[in-house]
């Protein structure tokens, strides 16, 4: 159910309504996309992209110590209902922003963003400790898909928000996109209380001491050792990193590709999202079925070379229909690999250990790191050469490397039975 709560942001915020409404409001007729922020000029693109991986760095530098807090003194709840309720208020704050308050706008995107971010690092955390290891990847992709469903139900009222204005008593569809970030906080905030009430809050009971942010750094310095001595994890977490530098990018960036290189109207766009968050329903299952046949790493193998033909198709693309076809065939594979990662990493962790929030620091630090240096590469490709088409290309050369290290991955099937650092 947090899936369900907070996956509304990720939709309308990150991947629809809010790049599309902050490239509308950013643009002017004498500067063009050219914006002025705390007086430097950058192109309004370029600007969301860096406060995307700024908002991200943020986590990945305080995420290794908040976990090791967390598992040292049984805090993960805690620390999960604060970023939740950061991220749900920062979206409140957007309701504000008009395009004049550009600086007010993207100190609330990348709060909201950090918010989502670091509860993500303590919500995983639990995949462990509520359910056995034969229902972690089932488990993973219910969750994706419930985030799917949910995010998906909002974004068709907020579309209709935007399109009918007058259905709802608003002036026009500008506004209507801010009721949508309004809309977005209390969702968020409201059907977190489901999660927050039902997740085992310190199970291990462990208790807070005084020391606790020493013992914190103990916590990580510990858990950093038996990642590093484990080959099968680094590799993993390699592979990860590459691969998630392509599919987080896609997922932030996508709206803002087909709306300054192909110049498809919003509506068109977001509909375009939805598509891709419908298909990713079935997908997630879909993969989760394929690793429960073939194993786990044939299936993220194949979701990884799929990936490198949509990069390489992106830079193709020029019709509104060709950019709908490549949206379902990311769709198909862009919950699955989520999900199915989350999976595969949680069975790598040793059985024995009450250290999931660390261990799954790694993880999320990955995706974060992956996250600043996709979003980051793509804005700076973009201001080099001018185009979006060339950060595409640049994707699939980062899935491409991370297909690498999934060959090279030895995962025998006894091994994810019974997951041990060798």
């Amino acid at each position: 159910m947090y899936d369900w709560a907070n996956s509304v942001y990720s939709l309308v915020i990150t991947s629809t309504i809010f790049p599309v409404y902050f490239n509308s409001v950013t643009k002017s007729e004498d500067k063009g996309d050219l914006v002025s922020f705390f007086g430097i000029e950058i192109i309004n693109t370029v600007l969301y992209s860096y406060s995307i991986s700024f908002s991200f760095l943020v986590i990945a530098l305080l995420s290794p110590l908040l976990s090791g807090i967390a598992d040292s003194g049984g805090k993960k709840l805690s620390f999960m209902k604060f970023f939740a309720y950061l991220g749900s208020l920062a979206c409140l704050g957007l309701f504000f922003f008009d395009g004049d308050n550009l600086e007010w706008g993207i100190i609330c995107a990348v709060t909201a963003s950090i918010g989502y971010a670091g509860s993500i690092v303590f919500y995983n955390a639990f995949l462990p400790e509520i359910s056995k290891e034969e229902e972690f990847d089932f488990l993973s992709a219910k969750g994706f898909a419930l985030g799917y469903i949910g995010s998906v139900i909002l974004l068709v009222l907020n579309l209709l928000m935007i399109e009918k204005p007058d259905w709802f008593g608003l002036t026009d569809g500008g506004q209507g996109a801010r009721w949508s970030f309004l809309i977005v906080g209390f969702w968020w905030a409201g059907f977190s209380q489901i999660p927050f009430k039902y997740l085992p809050n310190n199970p291990y009971n462990k208790k807070v001491d005084r020391e606790i942010l020493l013992v914190g750094y103990k916590e990580i310095r510990t858990v950093f050792y038996k990642v590093k001595s484990s080959t099968v994890m680094n590799r993993f977490l390699a592979a990860f990193l590459f691969y998630s530098m392509g599919v987080q990018t896609v997922m932030y960036l996508a709206a803002t590709f087909g709306d300054k290189e192909l110049g498809l109207p919003g509506d068109q766009l977001i509909i375009t999202i939805l598509i891709i968050q419908l298909v990713a329903i079935g997908g997630s299952y879909l993969f989760a079925l394929i690793s429960k046949i073939y194993g786990n790493k044939s299936s993220l193998v194949i979701m990884v070379f799929i990936w490198v033909l949509i990069c390489a198709g992106a830079y193709f693309v020029e019709t509104a229909y060709q950019f709908f076809a490549l949206a379902v065939v990311v769709g198909m594979v862009m919950g699955g690999i989520q999900s199915l990662s989350r999976s595969t990493y949680s069975k790598l962790i040793p059985q024995d250990t009450t250290d999931h929030a660390s261990y799954f620091s790694f993880f999320d630090v990955t995706e974060k790191i992956a996250i600043v240096l996709g979003t980051f590469s793509y804005g700076f490709i973009e201001q080099l050469t001018g185009s979006m088409r060339n950060s595409s290309l640049a994707l699939g050369l980062f899935f491409f490397v991370g297909l690498g290290f999934l060959i090279l991955l030895k995962i025998p099937p006894k091994d994810l039975e019974k997951p041990a650092l060798v």
